[in-house]
């Protein structure tokens, strides 16, 4: 089953008060195997950027002031995504920017019902813990040194491992099968050459190996076997 964990940066909280995509990550999961396809834009909102939000993630608008507007990127997303769930930590944030996004340059929304949120999965898992991906990182083990800040190919990739955790844990993605089949089903695995068939080595000992073995056994004095023969 492919599956795609992602994550998104704004430059606010609402997309109806005129905030903006700024940065759109994806990851990749086949039977909850991440294949090491991703996706990764950062987007020219074509507005100003508060300063409460490049505080959190670090976009400023001057870096974001070449890159691309969602219309030019929209198409390469979607082909992208295709039609696999999509994951995400408070997922209904997430998708009311995507769905708008795409609105505003003509695309149809994606639907709700592909949405898998870990916030809930978390609530209904852990409930009265902390569920923010930090304090899930925390609790799972994973490593978030690298987060300094928010990111949005950096968050997925977290969650695609917090996902696989709230799914009942690493030993889902043990199986060499399903490695294997993550590994096939990516469009990005390219097969190898056959491997070439080597005659088998010989095991049997040669005449001089038996020869040298029985004249070993003659120096033995009274051997065990000697004594009591083994059972047939």
């Amino acid at each position: 089953m492919r599956e795609i964990a992602f994550d998104t940066e704004t430059t606010g909280l609402n997309p109806n008060d005129g905030h903006r995509l700024v940065e759109i990550g994806c990851v990749e999961l086949v039977n909850k195997v991440e294949t090491g396809r991703e996706f990764h834009r950062y987007i020219n909102p074509d507005r100003s950027m508060p300063s409460e939000a490049e505080a959190v993630h670090g976009l400023s608008l001057i870096f974001l002031s070449d890159k691309p507007r969602f219309h030019e990127v929209a198409r390469d997303f979607l082909d992208f995504v295709g039609d696999s769930p999509l994951i995400a930590h408070n997922a209904h944030f997430d998708f009311a920017f995507l769905n708008w996004e795409l609105a505003a340059c003509g695309h149809d929304p994606v639907c709700l019902s592909r949405m898998i949120d870990t916030l809930a999965m978390a609530r209904t898992r852990h409930p009265g813990a902390k569920h923010s991906l930090d304090a899930l990182c925390t609790r799972y083990g994973v490593d978030r040194s690298q987060r300094i800040k928010h990111g949005a190919l950096l968050d997925a990739q977290l969650l695609s491992q917090v996902y696989v955790e709230l799914s009942g844990g690493r030993q889902i993605g043990l199986s060499l099968a399903a490695v294997e089949d993550a590994l096939f089903a990516s469009e990005a695995h390219v097969p190898t050459a056959p491997r070439p068939i080597r005659t088998p080595r010989p095991h049997a000992p040669s005449a001089e190996e038996l020869a040298r073995h029985a004249a070993f056994i003659a120096t033995l004095a009274a051997p065990l076997w000697a004594e009591r023969p083994l059972a047939a």
